[in-house]
């Protein structure tokens, strides 16, 4: 199953070269780059974790570039994505996020039933990497 997140999701993944353009478009914007990680890549799981800081002060693509092949290599077997933040007045939110590494194996998800009492049914989506072993763990 390929998670599909975020911006250009349903597409291939991004080569580097293809990552570079698009750093170049935001930073072109003036929008700061972040890297996020994740083991678990639930659609609820918004806050992944940070990898350094957000890099507000860049200018270059080639610095983020660099971070990145940085969490590559510390993160082989994660999610990464690349977030960009507009701190413009007015926006201050992330405006553009897309995901440029995957596990080898993605785990995919499993849907949840529970019966609840007056014939009430709930569903819920949970990761199948959530039940192998413990934060951290996963892969």
């Amino acid at each position: 199953m390929r998670l599909t997140q975020g911006t250009f999701s349903f597409l291939p993944d991004l080569s580097d070269a293809q990552i570079v353009r698009q750093l170049d478009h935001c930073l072109s914007r003036g929008w700061a780059i972040g890297i996020e990680t994740t083991d678990d890549p639930h659609p609820r799981n918004t806050y992944w974790e940070m990898f350094g800081n957000p890099m507000f002060d860049i200018g270059d693509a080639a610095g983020v570039m660099l971070e990145l092949q940085r969490c590559r290599e510390a993160f082989p077997n994660q999610y990464i994505r690349l977030t960009a933040f507009d701190s413009s007045h007015g926006t201050e939110s992330v405006v553009l996020s897309f995901i440029v590494n995957r596990p080898a194996v993605e785990p995919g998800f499993r849907l949840v039933r529970t019966e609840e009492p007056g014939r009430t049914v709930r569903y819920a989506i949970e990761s199948y990497s959530v039940q192998r072993a413990p934060e951290g763990q996963r892969y």
